[in-house]
C-alpha cells in the first residue's frame, strides 16, 4: 500500500509536471510568434448607423484589414484570426434634432511628458513629448454627462493624445557649498557639515539633485582648533528634556491615554524607547465625577467649552540615545498637560436664495451670466476646529441665451452743428477781439454728444432720452469741425470808357429834345458777402448835338490836274454811312446829302509852295462846358518845300493852324443810385393763389421778393428828378429770392432721475438729491419756436433707511478652569490644583435695547468679535506671593509716565526666583494736547469752478459731453484758465506721543489753503506788419516784401511762433508787375527844316525859308503812362538806350525839285526769322521836279533777318504766397503769380510783344489754404472724485478732462496736466499687523516640538504698514471702533521643532532662488518662471545616520523672472591642472546646468610626452625646454632636444662649438658628488662638439709629430727658410682676432 500510495503520487507529479512544462511551452511559443510577428490589424473608422427610421435600431460597418509594421497592407491571412476586431455592432439610428443636443466636451491639454526622456548630451534643441486629455460626452444645455456611445453615434471621438515637443533635459543646478560649520562638539569626536540651495529643480526629464550635505569628522586637518579629548571631570555626553507633540484635546469625561515612563528596552534602531501605559478603570470613573462637577459650572459658558491635552516626554542624550528623566535637570517638574480649548468647527447658515442671473439680454458675445448665493457665519471656529468654508458661490446662467430678448444698445447720439466761429482762432495780440463780427475765413463750430438707449422697436420719429455716459462704449465721435465764413468782397470796377457820342435816349419825354452821352464801366468782380453792393456803372450827361447817324469818308485816291502834270484837278473819295460807335449801315439812314464822290484838289507845280496834310485835331482842351472855361482844339500843316520867286507862295503861318470849339455839352453827369435790398419777403403775387399761399407758409421757405429804392442823382450826390437820368440804363426795384426756413428748437425728452443712494444712511446724514435733464439738439433760428426755459431739474430723494445698530455684549468671565486632578494623577503630575488655566465668558449679539439678535448682524455691523477665552492662573502654595499693587503716581505732565508698585511678602522674600519678578508698572499719563503739522507738498495752483457750472455743465456730464467747448474758448480768452487760485495742504493732527489723530481734535479740517496764482498763457508776440517795399523790378514782375519781427517768445503753453528766420522775423512776398513801357520817351513833332539859320541873337526877324540840307530839331521828355494823362518825370526813369534823338538832318526840297511825302510805316514781316523774306515802305510824289530833276526813290524794301529774328517767350513768377482776406485769420485764400514777357535776348518786354506768339495758358491765381491755428480744446473739469483712501496721508481727491481737439498748425497745444488732485484731510488707519515670528519654543523643554508665535496687534498708520511713518501700536478697542474684521485663517501660531543635541535633522528652508525663465539663445518662451527652495539634511553624530530624514525642495511660479545662461569658466594653469567650475550668467558659481560635453580639460596633456630631458608641456600643448635651454625642433615640428643657452662667462664662446656652461645649481641635486666640469656627453646623450674638436687636435699634433721628424732626418739644405715658415704659419691662422 505505502509503494502504491508513494507510486501514485509520483506518477502524478510526473504528468503535472509535463503538463506544466507543456503549457509553458505553448506560451512560450505563442509569445515568440507574436513578438516576431511583423503583421497586425488595423480598423477604420466607424460608419453612420444604417436603420429604417431614426430611433430604431441598427447596425454601423467599419473596415479591418491586415498590414505590414513597414505600412503596407498585406491578405488578412497573415495577421491572426483570433485577434481579428469586430467589423459591426449594433447601434441606434439618432435623428437629425437629436444632433443639437450632444456634443464633445474635451478638457484641456495636459503637461508634455518626455517619452522616452533623453540624456541631455544627446538632446540637441528639443525632445519628443506627448500630451493627454480626456473627452467626455455632455449635453449642451446644462453640461451633463451621458453615455460616450451617444456622442460616437453623431461623430468620432476627438484625440485623445497628441505629440508635443518639449525642450531638452535640464538637471538639477545647486548653489555652490557653504563654509564649514563648527564643529558639533567641543571634545572628541565630532562632525562637520557644509550645505547648498537648489537653485533650479530638474526639468523635462532632467538629472536628480545630488546631495545638499557634505560631512566629514573634526580632525587636525581640517580644523585649527582641533578638537582634544573630553577632561576626565567632564562628561562624555549632554542631555537634552524632548518634548513631544501635545495631543488632540479631550472632553473632561475622556480618560487619559497613559503617563510618560521611560523603557529601557532597546528600539529597532539601537535606541531607547519611551511608552505610554494604559491607567485603570478607577481613575477613569473618579475622572468622570471631576468632570461633572466642572461641567456644572460652566452651564454660562454656552460658547466655549474648556478641554485638556497631554504630551510626552523624554530625556535625551547628546549622541542621540535616550536616557532616564532625572538626567534632565529642570527647575521645576516639567508639564506634560494644560488645559485646552475644545475644538469647535465654523458653523454657517444655510445657503440663501440665487440671486437673478446677470445676464438678462442675449449679447453678441455668447458669454454666460453669473448668479449667486451666499451664507453667513452662525458660529466662529474655536480651538483649532475646522476653519469656515466659502461663504459665497457663484455659478453660471443662461449660458446660451438663446430664448433672451436682445440686450439694449448704447450709442453716441450728437447735436447740430452750432454756428461757424472765428474769434476763437485769434491770437492773443490780435486787435481784433473788441469786434469780432467782421471775422471772417476759416473757423470752428462744435457740438454736443449724449449716449441714447438704442431700441430695435425703435421708430425713426422717436427721440431717445439721454443715459449716463460711461454706458457707451464706443469711441466717441468727433465733436469739432473746421468751417468756413465766407469773406466779403468789395465791388471790383473797370476804369470808366470814355465819353460816347451824343445819342437819343429811349426815354419817350426826351424823344426829339436833347441827346445823351454816356459813358460805362463793368464790373469786374461782383461783391459778395456784408459788404455794400456795387456803385453805379453807367454815367450820363446831356448834350444838344445829336448824332445818330453821319457820312464818314473811308479812303482818298491822289489828286489828278485837269492840264498837264500840276495845277487844280480832282480827287475820288469813297464815302459811308456809319452809326456814331463806327458801324456801317444803309446810306438813306444818314441825314442830307452824302458827300460827292470827286472833290477838288491841287497838286502844287515845281515853283509852287508845297504845304502838308492837316494834322489830326488834338484833344478837347476840357471835356465838357462850364462857365469857367470852354473846350478847344487844333490841327495844323508845315511847309514842306519853299516856292520859288515866281511860284505860288505859302500860306502865312496864321492859316496854317486851326481851332475849334469842343465839349460844348454841359458838365452835370447824372447816374441811378440804389439803396440796399430790403428783406427776402413772400411774393404778394402770390396773395389770390391759396394753393401756393398755403405751402410756402407751412413750409416756411420757398421763393420770395426783395426790393429797394432807386434814385436819380447828380455827379455831387444831390438827388434830383428821375427824368435827368436816362431810362434805359434805370436799375431793377424788385429781383427775386429764396425764403429762409424757420428752424424750430429740438430737444431731448428728460431723462431718467438719476438714482437715488439705496444703502442705509446714518444718523443725521444729508439729504440726496436725484436730477434729470434734457439736451438742445437744434438752436432755433429764422422766427422758429424757442426752446423751452427748463433744460434741469432736480429734487431731493426719499430718505433711505437708517442705518441698523447692533453690538456685541460681552458677559462676566467665569471662574478659571483648570486640569483636572484625575488626569494630573494619570500622567504623573503634582496634584495640587494650580497653575495655568483657562476662563471663559459668554459673548452674544444684540439690538436696539439689547434685544437677541443673529451672530451675522454683528458680524456685519458691529465688527470683531471680542475675545470669548483668556489664560488665566490660580496660585500655588510655592507660589511667589506679593502685595497688592499701590495706586498709580500723580502724573507731572503730558509725555510722562506714571507707576505703582507692589512688594515680596511671606517666604517670597528670600526666594531668587521671586526676586527676580516685576515690583514696579508703569503706563503713559493720560493727556489730551494735539497739535497740527503740514504733511506733503503743496497741491498744483487751483482756480475755483464758477457756481453756475457747479450745479449744470458738471452734472449734465454725465449725459453729454462737448457742453463747454465753446464756452471753454470764451472762458480761455476771458482769463478763466489763469488768475488767482487757491492750492492745498494735508495737516496732520498729532497727539503728545506723535501717534496720528482724527482732525477734529486738533479743530481743524485738516486741509491748509493758501492763494496762488496761474500764470496766464502768453502766445509768441510779433510786431505788426511793416509796409510793403517797392516793387524789386522796375520793368515786368518782381515782388515786394513786408515782415515781422519776434517781440516775445511764447510762455507757459502759449501758441508757438511760426518759423522764423535767421533775424527772427517772418516775412510775406507777394508778386507785383511794373509795366515796362511804364515811363517812356515822349516827343513833340519835328520843327520845320531849317536851311542855315540866322543868329537869332543879333535881331528878331524870321529866319527865311531857304532850301537844301537843314536841320530839324525837337523836344523829348520822360513822361509817366497815366489812365488819363501822362505825368514828366525824371528823364533818368526812362531807359537812355531808348531815348529818341532830339535833332536831324532834313531835306528842304528847292524849287523845281521833286517834293515826297513822309515814309509810311513799314510793312508786317512774317513770323519766324528768315532772311529771304522782305518787307517795304514806300512815298509818294507831292511836287513833280522840273526837267534836269528827278524824284529819289519812291519804294523800299529791307530785309526782315534784322527784326523778326528776335523771338519772345512767357515767363512765369513763382507763386506767391497763400493772401487772405483782411478779416481772416485762416481758411481757403488766393495765391498769384506774374506773367512776363521776355525777349530772346533776355529783355523783359511789353506784353504785348508776346501776344503775337499766342495767348498765355496758364493761371495767374489759383486757391489755396492756410492752416487754422487751432488751439487744444479740453473739456470742462469733471467733479472731484471721492477721496481715493478712506484713511492716511495718501488720500486725495482728483479731477480730470478730456482733449476734444488736438492743437493745430500753430495752435496753443494741449497742456500736460490733464488731470489735477488735491489732498484730502489726513485720518488715522488702524489695522491689524502681524508681528515677526518668534524664534521656535519648546514649552517647558530644550528641544522637541514646539511652537513660534507671532503678534496680531491694532496698530495706527500713515496708509501703509511699512511706512514711513513706522506704525505705532495703539489699543485693540480702536481697531474694533472702525469695525476691522481679524482675517479669518491668519495663522498667528506654526507648528515647529527644536532638534536634539545628536539629532539628525533637515536646515531651515533656504531662501527662494532667483525667478528663472525657460529661455533659449536668450529668448524666453513663457511669461511665468519658477524658483526653487530647499531644505538640507544635517547630521550631528555619526549614530544618527540611519534616522536622517531625505532632503526635500519644493518650486513655484513667479513673475518678472529673468533668462539665466550657464558656461564653463577655467582658471589658471598651474602644473598642468587647472580648476574648471560652473557659472551663471549673473555671477553665481552653480554645480549642473553646463553640458557635461563641453567642460574643457583640467588636466593638460601632450602627445608625444615630454620624455627629453629638461623639457616640460607648455600651455599650448606641445613640449618646450626649461629656462636656461633652447628648443630645438625636428623637421616635423616636434621637440628634438634642449640645449643649453650660453651664459654671462661665456660670451667669447662659440655656439657652434661648444654646449656652454653647465645647468645651473638649483636644476642639480646638491647631494651628488662633484663631478667634472666638461662633460664629454651632452644632456640629450650625443657627444659634444668639442670632443670631435680635441680628436681632430690630436690627429694634428701626430701628424706634426710625423712632419718634425721627417724634416729633422732629411738634408739641411732643404730646409725651408724661417721667415717663409713663419709666414705660412700666420697665413693659416683662423682664430679669434683678440688672440
Amino acid at each position: 500500500m505505502w509503494f502504491l500510495k508513494h507510486g501514485l503520487a509520483f506518477v502524478s507529479s510526473i504528468h503535472s509536471a509535463l503538463l506544466c512544462l507543456s503549457l509553458i511551452a505553448a506560451a512560450v511559443g505563442r509569445a515568440h510568434v507574436l513578438k516576431r510577428s511583423p503583421f497586425s490589424w488595423k480598423t477604420g473608422v466607424w460608419g453612420s448607423c444604417v436603420a429604417q427610421q431614426c430611433g430604431s435600431p441598427g447596425l454601423q460597418v467599419r473596415s479591418v484589414w491586415c498590414i505590414h509594421s513597414e505600412g503596407w497592407s498585406t491578405h488578412r491571412s497573415n495577421c491572426h484570426l483570433s485577434q481579428r476586431p469586430a467589423q459591426q455592432r449594433t447601434c441606434v439610428k439618432v435623428c437629425e434634432w437629436q444632433r443639437q443636443l450632444f456634443e464633445w466636451q474635451p478638457s484641456p491639454w495636459g503637461p508634455c511628458s518626455p517619452i522616452p526622456p533623453l540624456q541631455a548630451n544627446r538632446c540637441v534643441t528639443a525632445q519628443r513629448g506627448l500630451q493627454q486629455r480626456s473627452v467626455k460626452c455632455v449635453h449642451r444645455s446644462n453640461s451633463t454627462a451621458v453615455s460616450v456611445r451617444v456622442c460616437e453615434a453623431f461623430s468620432p471621438s476627438p484625440e485623445l493624445e497628441q505629440a508635443c515637443l518639449l525642450p531638452c533635459p535640464l538637471d538639477c543646478v545647486v548653489s555652490a557649498f557653504s563654509h564649514w560649520s563648527p564643529c558639533s562638539r567641543t571634545c572628541g569626536p565630532a562632525l562637520q557639515q557644509r550645505t547648498r540651495q537648489v537653485l533650479a529643480p530638474p526639468l523635462y526629464g532632467g538629472a536628480d539633485c545630488p546631495s545638499l550635505t557634505q560631512t566629514r569628522p573634526c580632525s587636525r586637518d581640517n580644523n585649527d582648533d582641533h578638537l582634544v579629548h573630553c577632561p576626565s571631570d567632564q562628561q562624555e555626553h549632554s542631555y537634552s528634556l524632548w518634548a513631544g507633540p501635545w495631543s488632540a484635546c479631550r472632553h473632561k469625561g475622556t480618560p487619559p491615554s497613559g503617563r510618560t515612563t521611560v523603557d529601557f528596552s532597546n528600539s529597532p534602531s539601537g535606541h531607547k524607547a519611551v511608552k505610554l501605559l494604559r491607567m485603570g478603570r478607577h481613575h477613569s470613573e473618579n475622572f468622570q465625577h471631576h468632570h461633572h462637577e466642572h461641567h456644572r459650572g460652566l452651564s454660562g459658558s454656552w460658547d466655549v467649552q474648556v478641554g485638556y491635552q497631554t504630551r510626552q516626554l523624554r530625556c535625551t542624550r547628546s549622541d542621540g540615545k535616550n536616557a532616564m528623566l532625572s538626567l534632565c535637570d529642570h527647575d521645576n517638574a516639567p508639564v506634560n498637560f494644560r488645559s485646552c480649548v475644545m475644538p469647535r468647527d465654523c458653523e454657517v447658515t444655510d445657503w440663501s436664495a440665487w440671486s437673478p442671473c446677470s445676464k438678462t439680454c442675449r449679447t453678441a458675445d455668447q458669454l454666460p451670466g453669473f448668479r449667486s448665493r451666499k451664507r453667513s457665519i452662525a458660529s466662529f471656529p474655536s480651538g483649532g476646529g475646522e476653519e469656515c468654508p466659502v461663504l459665497e458661490e457663484v455659478q453660471t446662467c443662461n449660458a446660451l441665451g438663446e430664448f433672451l430678448p436682445l440686450c439694449p444698445r448704447y450709442d453716441w447720439k450728437v447735436t447740430n452743428w452750432g454756428s461757424c466761429q472765428v474769434s476763437p482762432l485769434l491770437s492773443q495780440q490780435d486787435h481784433r477781439h473788441g469786434n469780432s463780427s467782421f471775422l471772417c475765413g476759416g473757423g470752428i463750430q462744435t457740438r454736443e454728444a449724449y449716449c441714447v438707449w438704442i431700441s430695435d422697436n425703435m421708430t425713426t420719429s422717436h427721440m431717445p432720452r439721454p443715459v449716463g455716459m460711461s454706458l457707451c462704449s464706443s469711441s466717441l465721435p468727433s465733436l469739432i469741425q473746421p468751417c468756413s465764413v465766407p469773406c466779403s468782397k468789395p465791388c471790383r470796377l473797370s476804369p470808366w470808357s470814355p465819353w460816347g457820342p451824343c445819342a437819343h435816349d429811349n426815354s419817350p419825354e426826351n424823344l426829339g429834345k436833347k441827346g445823351v452821352m454816356l459813358r460805362m464801366r463793368f464790373i469786374a468782380e461782383e461783391a459778395w458777402g456784408q459788404s455794400e453792393s456795387c456803385p453805379h456803372i453807367t454815367e450820363a450827361m446831356t448834350c444838344d448835338d445829336l448824332i445818330s447817324f453821319q457820312w464818314r469818308v473811308m479812303a482818298q485816291g491822289p489828286c489828278v490836274p485837269q492840264d498837264g502834270a500840276c495845277g487844280r484837278g480832282t480827287q475820288e473819295q469813297i464815302v459811308e454811312c456809319v452809326t456814331v460807335t463806327g458801324e456801317t449801315v444803309p446810306s438813306t439812314r444818314c441825314p442830307g446829302e452824302p458827300p460827292l464822290s470827286q472833290q477838288q484838289c491841287e497838286r502844287p507845280c515845281p515853283s509852287d509852295c508845297v504845304l502838308s496834310e492837316w494834322s489830326a485835331w488834338s484833344a478837347c482842351s476840357h471835356s465838357c462846358f462850364d462857365k469857367h472855361a470852354e473846350g478847344k482844339q487844333s490841327r495844323t500843316r508845315s511847309i514842306l518845300a519853299p516856292p520859288a520867286e515866281h511860284g505860288k507862295g505859302c500860306l502865312p503861318a496864321s492859316v496854317l493852324e486851326q481851332w475849334r470849339p469842343c465839349g460844348t455839352h454841359s458838365c452835370m453827369v447824372y447816374y441811378w443810385d440804389t439803396s440796399p435790398w430790403g428783406p427776402c419777403t413772400p411774393d404778394p403775387s402770390l396773395e389770390g393763389n391759396s394753393t401756393a399761399q398755403k405751402a410756402t407758409v407751412e413750409q416756411g421757405c420757398g421763393t420770395g421778393i426783395q426790393t429797394h429804392q432807386v434814385y436819380c442823382r447828380r455827379s455831387s450826390g444831390e438827388q434830383v428828378v428821375p427824368k435827368r437820368c436816362p431810362e434805359s440804363t434805370r436799375p431793377d426795384q424788385v429781383r427775386s429770392c429764396t425764403l429762409s426756413c424757420k428752424v424750430d428748437c429740438i430737444v431731448t425728452p428728460f431723462s431718467e432721475w438719476s438714482l437715488c443712494p439705496t444703502s442705509c444712511s446714518p444718523v443725521n446724514a444729508t439729504t440726496s438729491t436725484q436730477s434729470r435733464q434734457r439736451i438742445v439738439i437744434q438752436r432755433p433760428a429764422n422766427g422758429g419756436q424757442e426752446c423751452p426755459a427748463t433744460l434741469f431739474e432736480e429734487r431731493e430723494c426719499n430718505p433711505p433707511p437708517l442705518c441698523p445698530t447692533y453690538r456685541w455684549q460681552t458677559h462676566r468671565w467665569h471662574p478659571c478652569i483648570l486640569v483636572p486632578d484625575s488626569v494630573r494623577q494619570a500622567v504623573g503630575g503634582h496634584t495640587e490644583a494650580c497653575g495655568l488655566g483657562l476662563e471663559t465668558r459668554a459673548v452674544t449679539c444684540v439690538g436696539v435695547d439689547d434685544i437677541p439678535a443673529d451672530v451675522a448682524e454683528c458680524m456685519r455691523w458691529a465688527g470683531v468679535k471680542p475675545a470669548a477665552v483668556r489664560h488665566c492662573r490660580v496660585a500655588c502654595r510655592d507660589d511667589c506671593t506679593f502685595s497688592s499693587w499701590s495706586k498709580f503716581s500723580q502724573c507731572q505732565g503730558c509725555g510722562g509716565w506714571r507707576v505703582r508698585t507692589r512688594s515680596l511678602i511671606g517666604r517670597s522674600k528670600k526666594r531668587w526666583r521671586c526676586q527676580q519678578e516685576a515690583l514696579v508698572e508703569r503706563e503713559a499719563c493720560p493727556c489730551s494736547k494735539y497739535h497740527m503739522r503740514p504733511h506733503g507738498p503743496w497741491s498744483p495752483c487751483l482756480l475755483l469752478m464758477q457756481h453756475h457750472q457747479a450745479g449744470f455743465t458738471l452734472t449734465r456730464r454725465s449725459y453729454h459731453l462737448g457742453q463747454g467747448a465753446t464756452q471753454g474758448w470764451r472762458a480761455q480768452r476771458e482769463g478763466k484758465e489763469c488768475g488767482q487760485g487757491w492750492r492745498y495742504r494735508a495737516l496732520a493732527c498729532l497727539d503728545h506721543q506723535g501717534h496720528l489723530a482724527e482732525a477734529a481734535y486738533c479743530n481743524s479740517s485738516g486741509i491748509e489753503e493758501e492763494l496762488c496764482l496761474v500764470p496766464c498763457p502768453l502766445d509768441c508776440r510779433l510786431s505788426e506788419w511793416s509796409t510793403w517795399s517797392s516793387c524789386s523790378a522796375s520793368c515786368g514782375g518782381g515782388v515786394k516784401v513786408r515782415s515781422q519781427w519776434l517781440r516775445e517768445k511764447p510762455f507757459n503753453g502759449g501758441r508757438p511762433c511760426p518759423k522764423l528766420d535767421f533775424k527772427n522775423q517772418v516775412s510775406e512776398v507777394v508778386p507785383c508787375y511794373s509795366e515796362c513801357n511804364q515811363y517812356v520817351w515822349e516827343a513833340e513833332p519835328w520843327s520845320v527844316c531849317v536851311v542855315n539859320p540866322p543868329n537869332t541873337l543879333n535881331g528878331s526877324t524870321a529866319p527865311q525859308l531857304l532850301c537844301g540840307e537843314g536841320v530839324q530839331t525837337r523836344k523829348i521828355w520822360c513822361v509817366r503812362k497815366e489812365e488819363e494823362k501822362h505825368s514828366i518825370v525824371d528823364d533818368s526813369l526812362c531807359a537812355s538806350e531808348d531815348q529818341p534823338v532830339t535833332a536831324r538832318a532834313c531835306l528842304l526840297p528847292c524849287p523845281g525839285h521833286c517834293v515826297t511825302s513822309e515814309w509810311s510805316h513799314w510793312s508786317e514781316c512774317p513770323v519766324g526769322c528768315n532772311e529771304r523774306e522782305l518787307r517795304w515802305r514806300n512815298r509818294s510824289v507831292l511836287r513833280m521836279p522840273e526837267s534836269g530833276h528827278t524824284c529819289p526813290e519812291l519804294n523800299q524794301t529791307q530785309s526782315c533777318a534784322n527784326t523778326t529774328c528776335l523771338s519772345y517767350s512767357y515767363a512765369y513768377s513763382d507763386w506767391s504766397s497763400c493772401q487772405l482776406s483782411e478779416n481772416a485769420v485762416c481758411g481757403q485764400g488766393t495765391k498769384t503769380r506774374l506773367l512776363n514777357c521776355i525777349r530772346s535776348d533776355g529783355k523783359l518786354v511789353e506784353l504785348g510783344m508776346c501776344k503775337e506768339w499766342g495767348p498765355s495758358r496758364g493761371k495767374l491765381s489759383a486757391p489755396c489754404e492756410v492752416s487754422c491755428p487751432v488751439d487744444c480744446l479740453l473739456s470742462d473739469w469733471s467733479l472731484w472724485s471721492e477721496c481715493s483712501h478712506t484713511c492716511g496721508a495718501q488720500s486725495q481727491m482728483a479731477r480730470s478732462r478730456l482733449v476734444l481737439q488736438q492743437a493745430g498748425e500753430g495752435g496753443r497745444p494741449c497742456p500736460s496736466q490733464l488731470s489735477q488732485t488735491k489732498p484730502c484731510a489726513i485720518r488715522p488707519c488702524y489695522s491689524w499687523r502681524l508681528g515677526e515670528w518668534s524664534s521656535c519654543r519648546v514649552e517647558g523643554a530644550e528641544c522637541g516640538e514646539g511652537v513660534r508665535e507671532r503678534d496680531l496687534s491694532c496698530a495706527v498708520h500713515w496708509g501703509s504698514l511699512s511706512g514711513p511713518p513706522l506704525p505705532k501700536a495703539v489699543q485693540e478697542e480702536r481697531c474694533i471702533e472702525s469695525r476691522l474684521s481679524k482675517a479669518i485663517g491668519t495663522e498667528v501660531r506654526q507648528a515647529c521643532s527644536i532638534p536634539c543635541p545628536g539629532d539628525c535633522h533637515l536646515t531651515e528652508w533656504s531662501e527662494w532662488s532667483a525667478c528663472q525663465l525657460l529661455c533659449l539663445d536668450g529668448r524666453s518662451f513663457e511669461t511665468s518662471g519658477r524658483q526653487a527652495r530647499s531644505r538640507a539634511v544635517v547630521m550631528q553624530v555619526p549614530e544618527s545616520r540611519d534616522s536622517c530624514p531625505s532632503q526635500v525642495y519644493e518650486t513655484r511660479p513667479c513673475q518678472g523672472g529673468t533668462c539665466l545662461s550657464y558656461e564653463w569658466v577655467t582658471g589658471g594653469w598651474r602644473d598642468n591642472q587647472r580648476v574648471v567650475w560652473c557659472q551663471r550668467s549673473d555671477g553665481v558659481n552653480v554645480t549642473g546646468g553646463c553640458f557635461p560635453q563641453n567642460k574643457p580639460s583640467a588636466v593638460r596633456h601632450c602627445h608625444p610626452p615630454c620624455a627629453k630631458p629638461f623639457s616640460f608641456c607648455t600651455q599650448s600643448g606641445v613640449c618646450g625646454c626649461e629656462r636656461g635651454f633652447t628648443e630645438v625642433m625636428t623637421s616635423l615640428g616636434f621637440l628634438d632636444y634642449c640645449m643649453r643657452t650660453p651664459g654671462p662667462d661665456h660670451k667669447k664662446a662659440d655656439v657652434k662649438t661648444s654646449a656652454g656652461r653647465p645647468r645651473t645649481s638649483h636644476v642639480q641635486n646638491h647631494n651628488r658628488p662633484r663631478e667634472w666640469a666638461l662633460q664629454p656627453l651632452g644632456p640629450d646623450g650625443r657627444v659634444r662638439l668639442w670632443v670631435y674638436g680635441l680628436m681632430a687636435a690630436g690627429f694634428i699634433m701626430i701628424l706634426l709629430i710625423i712632419t718634425m721628424s721627417f724634416l729633422l732626418c732629411k738634408n739641411p739644405k732643404d730646409n725651408p727658410n724661417t721667415s717663409s715658415t713663419q709666414k705660412a704659419l700666420a697665413l693659416a691662422y683662423d682664430g679669434d682676432a683678440d688672440m
